[in-house]
């Protein structure tokens, strides 16, 4: 009896061990959901997910809010969705927004648009509900010198089909800026743009910078103009102190090459005034100077010094009888 009880105890335990591993390996109660809410799936389907280390509720609590939202889905795609990398809730909830919008979105391109990093809800979203983006200041110069500063306003809605490989809104808005700068620096005045800043947006508009980008530009509009600077008259004041400098640079040029050729020149006469003694010795000497002749210049060169002191000391009086 002993032995029995024991046996049929070991094969209580293994029988309550089995039904523990069975329930915890096979997810029946996601089963026995998905089969109230009109997905029908396999046992051996949701096995296969576990063996494939795939989570079963990221699959099928996705594909129960499809088949509730109206979204025709095969249970495969949203596997291959899932282990591709993809966020498979987010891009079911795009399914289920494009169709309540009517717009029409397939899953392979939701999924590639999700796949590329982008996220496929909003995009939905966007193109539903237009998104504004508002652009820096902007600065840009008119024809007359002085420098305009704009900020726009960009309404855009997003492009399904240009989502994949579509440029985003830093390109939207470096366009905007561009055809800003060649609007306002086309302006003859800056008052031309003050009285209508709508011509800038117009322009611009026409101007189909949506090509190649993700979005579809519905309307730019311009929210602020101001007056900044006078670039013009700047830019002519630089101008002018550069030609100052320049003229400056060329003066102390020439100056410094008269001051060199003076220099140059009373160095020949000090040279030339050196050779005088050695000459007049060379003329006593072959009799055509005489000792008279030579006594006389002397006296000369003596009256000619006396009378340059006497010149520069009366100067010198008439200059201090001025001052007083």
């Amino acid at each position: 009896m002993m032995v029995s009880s024991i046996l049929s105890g070991a094969v209580i335990a293994v029988i309550v061990v089995v039904v523990i591993l069975f329930f915890t390996f096979v997810p029946v109660g996601l089963w026995i959901t998905a089969y109230f809410s009109g997905v029908k799936i396999k046992i051996s389907t949701l096995i296969g997910m576990k063996l494939r280390r795939v989570s079963p509720g990221k699959i099928v609590y996705p594909m129960i809010k499809a088949t509730k939202g109206g979204v025709d889905l095969e249970l495969e795609s949203l596997e291959a969705h899932y282990l591709a990398g993809g966020n498979v809730n987010t891009l079911v909830d795009a399914l289920i927004a494009a169709e309540r919008a009517n717009i029409p979105l397939q899953f392979e391109r939701g999924a590639a648009i999700d796949l590329a990093g982008r996220n496929v809800l909003e995009a939905v979203q966007v193109s539903v509900n237009p998104k504004v983006i508002e652009t820096p200041n902007i600065s840009a110069v008119a024809q007359d010198g002085i420098e305009v500063v704009v900020k726009a306003k960009v309404t855009v809605r997003a492009n399904i089909d240009r989502l994949v490989g579509g440029a985003g809104e830093e390109t939207i808005i470096a366009r905007v800026g561009e055809g800003i700068v060649t609007t306002v620096g086309s302006a003859k005045t800056y008052k031309a743009v003050l009285e209508n800043p709508d011509s800038i947006s117009k322009v611009v508009l026409d101007k189909g910078l949506d090509s190649g980008t993700a979005f579809e530009i519905l309307s730019i509009d311009i929210a602020d103009v101001d007056i900044a600077r006078n670039i013009g008259a700047r830019l002519q004041t630089d101008q002018a102190e550069a030609d100052k400098r320049i003229a400056e640079a060329k003066a102390s040029e020439r100056r410094a090459m008269a001051l060199a050729e003076e220099q140059e020149m009373r160095a020949k006469v000090v040279e030339a005034e050196a050779e005088v003694p050695l000459a007049m010795a060379e003329a006593l000497k072959s009799g055509n100077l005489g000792v008279l002749d030579y006594y006389k210049m002397r006296n000369l060169n003596s009256d000619t010094d006396m009378r340059e002191a006497i010149s520069k000391v009366t100067d010198s009086n008439d200059n201090k009888k001025t001052d007083k």
